[in-house]
């Protein structure tokens, strides 16, 4: 048996990068009947939040949701999780990026660390234990085609 989730994701950053910036992720899983249940959490203040973070942050929740959602079915079936973002940071992050950047000790081509380590190897966890449960897909959305996971990262930050 086949279990498919759908989990949309966005994060976004108010004063990107600078001191007192705020930043929020958010992962809307889509349930069968249509509804969905939703993650927000709240960017830490330091490393000042950014659109990248935030953006990593959300794939990050989306994993954590999918693995925990496993661990709550009565069954054992085989995964087909799709990961759906506006951003093609994220997306490129794990699909093409990330396994370079492991293999050179997490060194980008210009010979510096990479941006957002910290973010990305712990995607990059999740993400190896998630595929030992089944498919991963990482699908890149028009911004218009994700507005409620848009909402829920905008609701979060109003609250801060």
């Amino acid at each position: 048996m086949v279990y498919i989730m759908e989990i949309y994701t966005d994060g976004g950053c108010r004063g990107n990068g600078q001191p007192g910036a705020i930043g929020a992720a958010a992962a809307a899983f889509k349930k069968r009947n249509g509804t969905y249940d939703a993650w927000t959490t709240s960017l830490p203040r330091y490393p000042p939040p950014t659109n990248q973070r935030a953006e990593v942050t959300a794939i990050i929740v989306a994993l954590e949701q999918a693995l925990e959602k496993f661990e709550e079915l009565d069954t054992n079936p085989y995964l087909n999780v799709k990961i759906y973002s506006d951003s093609r940071y994220a997306i490129n992050c794990m699909t093409n990026w990330i396994y370079k950047w492991a293999k050179n000790g997490w060194i980008n081509v210009a010979g510096n660390e990479v941006a957002n380590r910290d973010l990305l190897e712990e995607a990059s966890d999740l993400d190896d234990r998630l595929r030992e449960l089944g498919y991963v897909d990482y699908i890149w959305i028009p911004r218009e085609n994700n507005q409620y996971a848009d909402r829920l990262c905008n609701e979060d930050m109003d609250e801060q």
